[in-house]
């Protein structure tokens, strides 16, 4: 349990008791103290209290009115009565009002240990109910947002069943991309991933402290203010339709009914010639040419385009979706293994914005460009990468990577990525590694070189790093090394 509230006028009997409480054996995170019960009722009104022990006989607000007027609040503790022989009668009182136990003065601590197990158990229990109740209602209201033809006599039935538990005031939908946040609050609902969407429905007076916290930095579509559970598909549609405007144009956030931007009718004509079947032909028919810099500047003014608002952003999902669908046919046997890839892209909304987007599309199409091209040109890359590998053996003590091989034998960096670890069965990174270990153990067997020495001529500068490095590729230390393998040569 998280929080148990200790009510009682004698400061001696209410440290002991929260001492029993802490060595009972039950988890409780946050033990509070208060001395009569009116403060104990303001505490309750603050926040929710999981257990409470209060006493009967108190000053200002007794035991007896206190757990009457808590009746009245949405969080009602688990209560026990803690009283002296004399006050029984009262005990019964309190009974009646939906107090768990009973317990006499002096307190015993077994008694103690004892209760707090039954009540962490009913806690426990009714957190399951409590749970499993919420995901019927979460998955009636994921029902009532994606379902465009819920009947009238289906909404009033949603209406009777759930609406006593929605919000009573206006609220707001916001949407922001399917992440699957880590936790939940009970300032909103949180529904995950409705149709590449995560949703947040919020009160209208928490709306700004959710985009402070939990929403703040995040791109996000939020709706015009709403009430009432029907209408909440509609609350749904603006938030979708708002989320997608702030992903198009990389805007933090955006309102349901704010103006669009004025574009020339004009301007308008001339983005639209991107959608034309002789645009989309060419941005499929360009992969795999020697024209990187055309592939380059066609996808640029898409982009471009779309970021203005100079297309919607159903233009925009309505191309991806068709190159994709497109490249797929046309360069089947390129493509291999990457459909996984190409699934991925064709859910754009997942994307927190147009840039991230943008950028994991135009690698994956560089990538697939080079190699559609390489398939006509499988030789010369042969011998590229072959100079590179006997590049690499000559030249490993120094500061090598990727960028300055492929460099050297003057090969896009993508293409020769895909390509080296076709021609050797292993990424750069670990080829590299591979032979300076390689070369390191050799120094190790064959000199005296100190490992600081073995270090820097290997290409390390960094004798730490090469050691943990070391240790990684072989399982022991260069200095362990060295003195097994001349045990091993007596």
């Amino acid at each position: 349990m998280k929080t148990v509230l200790v009510v009682e006028d004698e400061k001696m009997i209410r440290q002991g008791i929260k001492t029993m409480i802490q060595r009972s054996g039950v988890p409780v995170e946050i033990i509070m103290e208060c001395n009569n019960g009116e403060t104990a009722l303001e505490i309750l009104k603050e926040q929710k209290i999981d257990v409470m022990f209060t006493d009967i006989r108190m000053p200002k607000m007794d035991g007896i009115e206190l757990v009457q007027k808590m009746q009245e609040l949405e969080h009602k503790p688990l209560t026990v009565a803690v009283s002296g022989y004399d006050d029984f009668s009262y005990a019964v009182e309190m009974m009646r009002h939906g107090v768990r136990e009973y317990i006499l003065k002096p307190v015993e601590r077994q008694k103690i240990q004892a209760i707090l197990r039954k009540l962490e158990q009913e806690i426990i229990d009714n957190n399951k109910s409590d749970s499993a109740s919420k995901r019927i209602g979460y998955q009636q209201l994921k029902y009532l947002m994606l379902n465009s033809r819920t009947t009238e006599e289906e909404l009033e039935t949603l209406r009777e069943q759930y609406e006593k538990d929605f919000y009573e005031g206006n609220f707001f939908v916001c949407c922001r991309n399917a992440t699957k946040m880590k936790a939940e609050n009970d300032r909103y609902i949180y529904l995950p991933d409705l149709d590449e969407n995560d949703v947040l429905i919020v009160e209208e007076d928490n709306l700004d402290m959710l985009l402070k916290n939990e929403l703040s930095g995040i791109y996000v579509g939020i709706s015009g203010v709403h009430s009432g559970l029907t209408s909440l598909r509609t609350a749904y549609e603006e938030a979708v339709r708002a989320r997608r405007r702030a992903f198009a144009s990389n805007r933090k956030e955006v309102r349901f009914g704010e103006e669009e931007k004025r574009v020339p009718d004009q301007v308008l004509e001339e983005s639209h010639k991107l959608l034309e079947q002789e645009a989309c032909l060419q941005r499929v028919q360009l992969l795999g040419t020697d024209k990187t810099d055309e592939v380059l500047r066609v996808w640029g003014a898409f982009f471009h385009a779309v970021k203005l608002e100079h297309l919607s952003d159903a233009d925009f999902e309505k191309g991806i979706i068709e190159f994709l669908i497109d490249v797929s046919k046309t360069y089947r046997n390129a493509l291999g293994n990457d459909m996984e890839n190409v699934e991925k892209l064709r859910e754009v909304w997942k994307y927190s914005n147009i840039d991230v987007y943008e950028r994991e599309f135009m690698n994956w199409l560089l990538e697939l460009h080079d190699r559609i091209n390489s398939q006509f040109d499988t030789n010369k890359n042969k011998q590229k990468i072959q100079q590179a590998v006997e590049y690499i053996k000559e030249n490993y003590a120094k500061d090598l990577n990727m960028a300055v091989v492929s460099n050297y034998i003057s090969m896009n960096y993508s293409l020769f990525s895909y390509s080296f670890k076709q021609y050797t069965g292993s990424n750069f990174v670990n080829y590299l590694k591979t032979i300076r270990m390689e070369e390191a153990k050799k120094l190790l067997v064959e000199t005296d070189m100190r490992v600081i020495e073995i270090s820097q001529t290997v290409g390390y500068d960094n004798e730490k790093h090469f050691m943990k490095i070391f240790k990684s590729s072989c399982g022991v230390s260069p200095s362990e090394y060295r003195k097994n393998m001349k045990m091993t040569d007596m």
